[in-house]
């Protein structure tokens, strides 16, 4: 597990198996006796991440300053994300064979919901965003970080916050285009997800 956690840390989800089982001085039978599909292998290593967001997000929700609550959502999501490609590529897309990584994400998913609502109705979060618009901000970051990972770690809290004070009431223009609907969110997210659904 921790091979695998390091492999998929720097190298995403589609990091080879059987390089995993190999620094792991297992054969890759082994690897597959105990996680029969590549799904298998990344809900097990990534549960404690989603559960630790998850927990974030249920704080943040509970916040009586709904754009603070908003603000620690979507930082803690993207420090999640900022030293592990596989993280990165988990919430970038959507894996539908993995049930009980989906729940998780569509609970959270549930939880951001409200915690935009909130913000919008204090006034503090400009009126047309979305929960799908989120979406930018994760595929954003998951790019952000690669780049700078080995040059400027912590260079992608600072495009963060541009971001985040895009996204006060106060600054708010009108959009040139409207947000996805949740099905070309959903849509977009399996289009990224390459061939690993089929692993």
């Amino acid at each position: 597990m921790e091979v695998a956690r390091v492999r998929f840390a720097e190298h995403g989800v589609e990091a080879s198996l059987e390089q995993i089982a190999k620094d792991a001085g297992l054969a890759i039978g082994t690897l597959y006796r105990h996680f029969p599909t590549r799904i298998d292998l990344i809900q097990a290593l990534f549960a404690d991440k989603l559960q630790r967001w998850l927990e974030a997000a249920e704080r943040a929700v509970a916040l009586d300053d709904a754009w603070e609550g908003f603000v620690l959502f979507v930082e803690a999501m993207c420090q999640l994300q900022a030293d592990d490609q596989g993280f990165n590529d988990l919430v970038s897309m959507r894996l539908p064979e993995a049930a009980g990584l989906a729940a998780n994400q569509d609970r959270i998913g549930d939880i951001a919901a409200r915690i935009i609502r909130r913000a919008q109705e204090q006034g503090s979060l400009r009126p047309d965003l979305t929960t799908e618009d989120l979406a930018f901000v994760i595929w954003s970051q998951s790019r952000i970080t690669q780049a700078t990972r080995d040059v400027a770690p912590r260079a992608w809290r600072r495009h963060l916050y541009l971001m985040l004070d895009g996204f006060r009431a106060e600054s708010a223009h009108p959009l040139p285009e409207p947000p996805m609907t949740g099905e070309q969110a959903y849509r977009a997210m399996l289009g990224l997800n390459g061939k690993c659904a089929s692993h």
